[in-house]
């Protein structure tokens, strides 16, 4: 046993005393989680190490001790950034509503995603708000898709990576991946076809920029959502043209 490891079960200890009956109860709930079946696997990352691996896996099982709802986009922000200070690398949270990055690990600044529908698939990654597109002219004509368009290359001039925590099984066997969308996948989007759905209700028009490969093999599609959403959305993504990080399988007891 290390001495910061011995440092804290001997506070822990002291502390006990003085906590309340359902405290203790709150505690020991969180002990019987940690004693279940799992298994964490880093693939190759050069993010995450097996301590940082194992960290934001044991965050995630502290979560699901008191939840049955996926990890959100907040709880991912601040727990990466926790594990990476516990293990004594840097790490910041960018200002609350940045529109760029979320985190900077290590000066790499990272923009975080989440994924957790129901009807997810495994080989294909959905972003459901990637960004907004609250500016520039958009209402119904077909040639603003390209100032659409545009907002989204700049949009990704400010981060280094994407990074998409994925909640691919729900409990009580949960399963998740850390997944990295390329940029240089993304900037393909600049030799789309574009396309105003002209016939919808929706004002303004939405739209697609539908990216294939020089084989004609869909690559993934952005998808401009007017209304009163006015933000992008990748959709289609192939996850074979990604990088698995990590992932996370384990059992919450069900009370």
């Amino acid at each position: 046993m290390t001495d910061e490891k011995l440092r804290l079960v001997q506070a822990l200890i002291e502390a006990m005393p003085d906590l309340t009956l359902g405290q203790l109860h709150w505690i020991q709930r969180v002990v019987e989680v940690f004693g279940t079946d799992h298994r964490y696997t880093v693939t190759e990352s050069d993010i995450f190490d097996e301590t940082v691996l194992r960290n934001f896996g044991d965050a995630m099982r502290v979560h699901h001790s008191f939840s049955a709802e996926p990890f959100s986009k907040d709880k991912f922000e601040y727990v990466l950034v926790e594990v990476f200070k516990i293990s004594g690398r840097k790490a910041v949270l960018a200002p609350k509503g940045h529109p760029g990055h979320d985190v900077t690990i290590d000066g790499v600044k990272i923009s975080l995603k989440t994924q957790a529908d129901k009807g997810i698939k495994e080989h294909l990654l959905w972003v459901s708000k990637f960004m907004e597109l609250g500016k520039g002219q958009w209402s119904n004509k077909p040639a603003q898709l390209e100032g659409l368009r545009q907002q989204f290359f700049e949009h990704m001039k400010s981060y280094d990576r994407i990074l998409s925590l994925r909640s691919l099984q729900k409990g009580p066997r949960w399963k998740y991946e850390l997944v990295e969308i390329p940029k240089k996948l993304l900037a393909l989007a600049s030799s789309g076809i574009l396309e105003m759905k002209l016939d919808s209700k929706q004002t303004p028009k939405p739209g697609y920029c539908y990216v294939s490969d020089a084989d004609g093999h869909k690559l993934f599609d952005l998808y401009f959502d007017g209304g009163t959403e006015r933000k992008l959305q990748i959709k289609n993504l192939r996850k074979d043209l990604c990088r698995v990080h990590a992932i996370w399988e384990f059992l919450i007891p069900q009370k």
